[in-house]
Formats: structure tokens, C-alpha cells, sequence
């Protein structure tokens, strides 16, 4: 027995298939997954099966949303420089630089971002798409800050106007890195803050 439709009703189409709304929060489990194990076994032998493992998920929920592990990994660097770092607004150089290192080691000291940043640079000097992307986040993360730090100062009066801007934020972002990402040694009691007096005279400086 067939039922009528009233008059003017238009039939219920299904979704086409293929065209299900992906879940936000599989995708953040799926991210955080990626990470836990780039820091767990490095990108070399990271996987697909292990990261849909750990987020508690099947293979097709990660290869729904990336086509493969280096696109997780380009998209996951490229979200981080979007998020961007805090831009510090003390009114002074010395204090914004100095507010703009408590940050940037805190973030660099976690346990998780300790492995997966050296271990993506040895795959950028191998993988193109990788080291551009890392160089993409630089600028458009700690470089973006500390370029408004320095213009701001220029704006004060604290650094001249003129100033060459590539070295000005080499000396700014240059030995935080080189002391938490490629020596990894444990900062000293005052380091910062010194840091960031050394930084500010030689921005003067110049």
C-alpha cells in the first residue's frame, strides 16, 4: 500500500553519498593524535594506522580529511603560524622582549614541541614542502611578533628609524632558538631577562 503525498510536498532527497559533515571533534582528535606521535616515534616512522590508532579512530576518518601523513603535518605546521604568538604591548622594548621570551620558551620547553621541532627540521632538509612550510610558520608566527615589537619601538624612539629589519629580527628570534631548539640546554636562573637587555642594546645599536 502506497502512501499519497499531500499536494505540493516535494520528495525528501537523501545526501548524496560521500557528503557526510565531518565531525570537528574526530578532526581534534586526529590533530592531537598526530602530534603525540610525531613526538612518540618522529615523521620517518610515523603512520597513518598508528595516528588513527591513537586518536581512537578508523584509517578512513584521517584520509576523509588528508590525503596523506605530509599533508597532516604541512596542514598541523600551517595552523600553528596562524595561531601566532601573543604580541606583547608593555610600552617599553626591553619588557616586550622580555614577555615575548617567557613565551616563546615556555612553548618550546613542552615535552611534546621539544621532539617534534628538531625532528621536522632534519625531515625539512630533506622535503621541500616540509621546510618551506616550517619557514612559513617562522614568519608569519615568531617573526610577525617580533617584527611588530621592533616597529613599535621604532615608534617610541627606542630603535632608529631606517633600521634593517631581517637582522633586527635575527637578533631577536636568533638565540632563544639557538639556546631551547638546537643546543637544548636548560636556561639558566635570569637568562631571559638578561636576554632581553642584551637584545634591546643591540637593537639600539644598530
Amino acid at each position: 500500500m502506497t502512501t499519497s503525498r499531500p499536494s505540493g510536498e516535494q520528495p525528501r532527497r537523501r545526501a548524496p553519498a560521500g557528503a557526510a559533515v565531518l565531525r570537528e571533534d574526530v578532526t581534534e582528535a586526529i590533530r592531537a593524535a598526530v602530534f603525540e606521535e610525531l613526538a612518540a616515534v618522529g615523521y620517518a616512522r610515523m603512520s597513518i594506522e598508528g595516528i588513527a590508532r591513537r586518536a581512537g579512530v578508523g584509517k578512513t576518518a584521517v584520509y576523509r580529511r588528508w590525503r596523506s601523513k605530509l599533508h597532516l603535518v604541512l596542514d598541523l605546521v600551517s595552523a600553528i603560524a596562524v595561531q601566532g604568538l601573543p604580541a606583547p604591548d608593555t610600552g617599553s622594548l626591553e619588557s616586550d622582549l622580555r614577555l615575548l621570551y617567557e613565551v616563546t620558551s615556555r612553548a618550546l620547553r613542552h615535552p611534546v614541541a621539544s621532539q617534534i621541532i628538531p625532528d621536522l627540521q632534519a625531515e625539512a632538509a630533506r622535503n621541500p614542502e616540509i621546510a618551506e612550510a616550517l619557514q612559513k610558520a617562522l614568519r608569519e608566527g615568531q617573526h610577525g611578533v617580533a617584527s611588530g615589537i621592533v616597529r613599535a619601538a621604532v615608534e617610541r624612539g627606542e630603535v632608529r628609524r631606517g633600521v634593517d629589519e631581517d637582522l633586527a629580527l635575527d637578533l631577536v628570534s636568533g638565540p632563544i632558538y639557538w639556546r631551547s631548539v638546537v643546543v637544548r640546554a636548560k636556561l639558566p636562573k635570569g637568562y631571559l631577562g638578561s636576554l632581553a637587555t642584551a637584545t634591546a642594546a643591540a637593537l639600539r645599536a644598530l
